[in-house]
């Protein structure tokens, strides 16, 4: 079974932010990759806004907004 799961990471342990169903001392693997937004992501998201019927320009520049706070980050 494999499932994609979000976790924060506090005081040096990764703390699932969702209940999982492991039998007490089961392992798993993990693979760790940030939540980013990165410019690739806002690429392709403007691209695909830009496809939309006219008058969504609204969520164009509202994709903008989102990527430039995670840039600022």
């Amino acid at each position: 079974m494999s499932k994609v799961i979000r976790v924060k990471y506090e005081g040096g342990v990764l703390k699932p932010l969702e209940p999982l169903v492991l039998s007490e001392g089961e392992e798993v693997e993990v693979v760790i990759r940030r939540r980013v937004f990165g410019e690739e992501d806002y690429r392709e998201l403007v691209d695909f806004l830009s496809e939309l019927p006219k008058g969504k320009a609204e969520l164009l520049d509202l994709v903008e907004e989102l990527y430039l706070e995670e840039a600022l980050r």
